[in-house]
């Protein structure tokens, strides 16, 4: 199937053409065609499937007609990230419509959104809290919403922003198209799309299924080696743009430090930092000024960078569903990736559930010099697995078979 099938407007088929789309994604093929007809949708894929294409191509096509300089479509993310980054889209496929999008967000200036708004949109993207705010300001009419898209809605449940989309949803009109994305399906928002949707059309991709392109390893370490671990694979194994996972706020700063003060081209993404050096680390990550980012679960989903080769879980997740998103990040775009997990003996429990949802088990790496000893009362799970051994050939001794052994290049990575 080509996107011609579609029959989209000149504008928006030249927009298509330039981006290099010829074979829609599953999740596009399945979508559009409802959207275009007006249909609510309910769409549950995993990441990095095609879900912004899904709904912003047949988004704008209905938008063609119609007037100008009135907000129609209403697009609600969970993160400024997300936010950002359908925004730009928007710009990059509509830039021949005429058709206008704002962004917005916290942590920036009020007045330049507004003044934005007050030039005429036909599009908002927006985070809950911010487009609450000028709600209750009256900054902005939500009344001539045609279209409303909420994207990636099991993340909004997750952040706690079920009560504001249901707050947003007495602003906008009953009577309109409505649009749910998710790759998860909690009972929340089962109920929140059973409130919402009229008569939906339901998609759903393998989405609790992370990516047939990754590949994956578990990697057993002691908690306090592990920035000495990310150090050595990174300096031993072939990798050109890493995602590093941590848990919290302070870890990821701590860890990317640690990273830069060794020479590595690193940076951090998390929520303690303003907007500004939020932008600045992704668009750093993005142009290859850094080719280490690490980061919490911010990244997760919404982050669009195109050749990420690796994601490294320097902490597990808390869900399965977390691990999914995470490892999402690499093989996308019919690409190929590796996800590297670090445990120790308190992950037992979630790598149980992590590999119940990949539907097998999940191999385990030895790296010489790191793997927790045998003796341990509490070994790392895993231990029943096959297992390969990476050796630094900066060593002598070796682990397991010799025709298990992974050998780590010699090349230094990331390095100043």
């Amino acid at each position: 199937m080509s996107f011609t099938v579609f029959n989209f407007h000149p504008h928006i088929a030249t927009a298509v053409q330039k981006c290099g789309y010829t074979k829609p994604t599953p999740i596009q093929q399945q979508a559009i065609p409802p959207v275009l007809e007006g249909r609510d949708l309910l769409g549950l894929a995993q990441t990095g499937t095609g879900k912004t294409a899904a709904f912003i191509l047949p988004t704008l096509q209905r938008l063609l007609d119609g007037p100008r300089k009135s907000i129609r479509a209403l697009i609600v993310a969970p993160t400024r990230e997300l936010a950002e980054q359908t925004h730009s889209y928007i710009e990059k496929m509509a830039h021949l419509t005429n058709l206008r999008s704002a962004v917005i967000y916290g942590g920036v200036s009020k007045l330049n959104q507004v003044k934005k708004i007050r030039a005429g949109v036909e599009i908002i993207v927006a985070c809950p809290g911010r487009l609450l705010d000028h709600v209750n300001d009256r900054a902005i009419n939500l009344a001539n919403v045609e279209i409303l898209i909420l994207d990636e809605a099991d993340h909004m449940f997750d952040k706690g922003f079920l009560p504001d989309i249901r707050r947003i949803l007495k602003s906008i009109p009953k009577k309109r198209q409505s649009l749910v994305f998710s790759a998860t399906m909690p009972q929340e928002i089962r109920h929140l799309a059973e409130d919402i949707l009229n008569n939906p059309v339901t998609i759903q991709i393998n989405h609790t299924k992370a990516a047939a392109s990754i590949s994956h390893a578990l990697i057993p370490v002691e908690q306090k080696r592990k920035t000495e671990l990310l150090k050595n694979i990174l300096n031993e194994k072939g990798m050109t743009t890493t995602l590093v996972f941590t848990k919290t706020k302070y870890k990821a700063k701590n860890v990317a430090q640690q990273l830069e003060n060794s020479g590595y081209r690193a940076t951090s993404l998390q929520g303690n930092l303003s907007q500004n050096k939020r932008q600045h680390a992704l668009d750093g990550f993005k142009s290859g000024t850094y080719n280490i980012l690490v980061a919490t679960d911010i990244a997760a989903r919404g982050i669009d960078v195109s050749g990420i080769s690796h994601v490294i879980n320097y902490d597990v997740p808390d869900t399965a569903e977390a691990y999914t998103h995470r490892t999402g990040r690499t093989g996308r775009a019919a690409c190929t990736g590796e996800a590297f997990t670090f445990i120790t003996a308190d992950d037992d429990r979630i790598i149980k559930l992590i590999e119940q949802t990949l539907g097998k088990k999940i191999l385990r790496e030895i790296v010489s010099g790191f793997n927790i000893d045998a003796n341990d009362k509490n070994p790392a799970p895993g231990r029943d697995i096959p297992a390969r051994s990476w050796q630094n050939k900066k060593t002598s001794t070796t682990t397991g078979s010799p025709k298990h052994k992974r050998v780590f290049g010699t090349s230094t990575f990331q390095k100043r």
